[in-house]
């Protein structure tokens, strides 16, 4: 039993890794909080693990399924993650443009500036998670796969949906301390404004692609 359960393990942070390694809007997204200081991309990372964490809850209890077998709600569902990531990306973009050479640091003048900021990354991370409805049907489909035959399904899920979450706080917090330790490179003004305009263009084409797919 402890052999079969340590395979599922293995097997469940294998997928786990390749899940986290796949590009898409939360790993830009948190790139992109990452250029501003290392707190804003950690509290992204944190945002968008609460996200996952929420969707393996509704998975294990089967509120997901709702999500897969309805149309309309896929499609709303579907408009309002686009509708974020087109936000998200022109709001990248038109920061951008009007960033200035030396403003870098600006957003970490003072304290409170830094709290509201921190707040402000966890809620984007958080909000760009729960509105993708990829996410729900991906964690549907995904966590089950993990469930030993005879375990209890219903802790067991809920177990797997914290470990997913509590991982990828980790994998994607080497992200975070990769781009804090090319803050020398990075922290150039001309560097900086242009890999904002790289993500915010991702973002954004990211958005359309959601919005027309059936």
């Amino acid at each position: 039993m402890m052999g079969a359960m340590l395979t599922t393990l293995v097997a469940f942070l294998g997928a786990c890794t390749l899940i986290a390694a796949s590009p898409g809007p939360s790993t830009v997204l948190i790139v992109k909080q990452s250029l501003r200081s290392r707190r804003a991309g950690f509290m992204t990372v944190l945002g968008n693990e609460t996200g996952i964490f929420v969707w393996g809850l509704a998975a294990a209890f089967g509120l997901t399924a709702l999500v897969a077998a309805s149309e309309l709600a896929y499609d709303i569902m579907r408009v309002v993650g686009a509708a974020v990531l087109l936000v998200f990306g022109a709001q990248t973009l038109w920061n951008a443009r009007k960033k200035k050479a030396g403003a870098d640091d600006a957003d970490d003048a003072d304290a409170p500036v830094k709290a509201r900021s921190s707040w402000a990354a966890y809620r984007s991370g958080l909000l760009l998670n729960l509105a993708n409805p990829k996410a729900a049907v991906f964690a549907m489909s995904f966590l089950p796969q993990f469930v030993p035959s005879g375990a209890p399904r219903l802790p067991f899920m809920i177990g797997l949906a914290a470990l997913w979450a509590l991982y990828e706080v980790g994998y994607f917090g080497l992200y975070v301390w990769c781009v804090g330790r090319m803050k020398a490179v990075l922290s150039r003004a001309a560097v900086r404004r242009r890999l904002e305009q790289v993500s915010g263009g991702v973002l954004v084409l990211l958005g359309v692609r959601l919005a027309v797919e059936g």
